[in-house]
């Protein structure tokens, strides 16, 4: 079965010494924080931050990937490894390594080394956070890859076979504590549950206690979104405070030519009670997490698309809209400023035009900046040994929208797009660099999560 979850679709938007600095060019704005930035690798997958340590899968320029880690505060990088994919699939992304802290500021890295021998597609290996010392490998037929699921690692194996299963890992030790039978992808977890969400022809949120396995609730997808979900188009997910927001995109059936049912919808993490459901609306890309900053455009039976509005992740509420009749013909790029209080459209090297996206009214685009994507047709990374059609994780800059120029210095993705934890926001430029800032921003979900 084909399970599509596109960082960005393009069609909707759509070894060495570090260099460390608290006011180099591309950080200027954050100049009065700790600051750091890493150019000696070239970040292709979203980052793992755990146990004062970053890790990250990084192109080499010869195609292969490696499995890099960094320190958190300072962006040296501690050791890299060589890493591999099997049977992930590329409108997934390259894969990410999971990283579990297991202690204070201690930590285990799991991430696919490539296989040994040809029985195996890969190895799954476990590597101490900081001095990258190996702990424990299993073997691996295919898989979409390692998560950290509270203080566990979760992996989906054999996902090309008729046995796909999901394992629930120790990280110290590498035991298995518990399996699912199907292909499942951790979506939220704690110390002590794990939201997961079940891939099959009736997909479904499910709740498990985490250290003995047990089904606490579950939830269908069609439950709330209504019948004819199709998990091929894609799906992203964002907690909020207590709960769980979902987002599926439409898929639509090459045979048919029917678009799948699509929309956000939110559940209590607690209990799984639909709390409420926005169907028939795509999210635009760039934007915020589905649980933090949700921006989205509602699309007709006949497949027309509305205006523009930003909801509200706890409640689902519409907080601002721009109605259709006052978006622009062709050749914008959506550009949202850092506090996502307006919504621009970008017309590159060009006067464009911006709204205050609570009121809905046209605002002077003069002096109004936004961040937009950096490359609008991004080319598919020349991955050895993996098929074609894998994309690195999509870098934004910022733009003067009366000119269509970028802006210049550059300055720091706003948080809707890094995200932060533990007050560090952490993203990639579009060469692959790694930049961090510790400005302290409230831990949230970004744009991947």
């Amino acid at each position: 079965m084909p399970v599509l979850r596109p960082l960005w679709k393009p069609s909707l938007a759509l070894a060495g010494t570090m260099a460390v600095t608290a006011c180099s060019g591309s950080d200027a704005a954050t100049s009065s924080f700790p600051t750091w930035h890493n150019t000696q690798v070239n970040a292709v997958s979203r980052m793992a931050v755990a146990g004062g340590v970053v890790a990250t899968t990084s192109m080499k320029p010869d195609g292969t990937l490696e499995t890099v880690a960094m320190g958190l505060r300072d962006g040296r990088r501690l050791w890299a490894y060589p890493a591999t994919m099997a049977g992930r699939l590329p409108g997934m992304g390259v894969s990410a390594p999971a990283n579990v802290e297991t202690a204070k500021d201690q930590g285990v890295v799991v991430a696919l080394d490539p296989a040994k021998n040809g029985r195996w597609n890969a190895t799954l290996v476990a590597r101490d956070a900081h001095s990258g010392a190996r702990k424990w490998a299993r073997p691996v037929h295919s898989t979409f890859g390692p998560q950290p699921c509270g203080p566990y690692v979760c992996v989906s194996e054999h996902t090309a076979l008729a046995k796909a299963r999901m394992v629930v890992l120790d990280p110290a030790t590498g035991r298995q504590l518990w399996k699912l039978p199907g292909i499942s992808e951790v979506e939220w977890s704690d110390a002590a549950r794990v939201l997961l969400l079940r891939l099959a022809a009736g997909p479904v949120i499910e709740s498990y206690e985490l250290k003995t396995g047990k089904l606490q609730w579950q939830q269908p997808i069609e439950q709330a979104l209504g019948p004819g979900v199709d998990m091929s188009g894609g799906w992203a997910f964002g907690a909020t405070g207590e709960n769980l927001v979902g987002y599926v995109a439409p898929y639509t059936n090459p045979r048919t030519k029917k678009a799948s049912t699509f929309g956000l919808f939110s559940v209590k993490i607690a209990d799984g009670t639909i709390n409420w459901i926005r169907p028939s609306v795509v999210r635009v890309y760039p934007s915020g997490s589905p649980g933090y900053a949700p921006v989205v455009r509602p699309v007709d039976r006949q497949g027309a698309y509305g205006g523009f509005a930003r909801l509200d992740s706890e409640s689902g509420r519409v907080l601002g809209q721009v109605t259709a009749a006052d978006v622009p013909g062709s050749g914008w790029w959506l550009a949202f400023p850092g506090r996502m209080d307006k919504l621009g459209f970008l017309k590159h090297n060009s006067k464009g035009t911006a709204f205050d996206i609570v009121s809905g009214k046209s605002v002077p685009v003069e002096g109004e900046r936004g961040w937009s994507f950096c490359v609008t047709d991004p080319k598919p990374l020349s991955l050895r040994g993996q098929p074609p059609g894998f994309y690195s994780t999509a870098a934004i800059c910022e733009y003067d929208l009366a000119t269509g120029k970028r802006t210049s210095p550059a300055t720091a993705p706003p948080p809707w797009f890094t995200g932060s934890q533990d007050g560090w926001r952490l993203w990639r430029d579009e060469k692959g660099a790694l930049h961090a800032v510790n400005d302290q921003t409230a831990t949230a979900p970004g744009m991947y999560g």
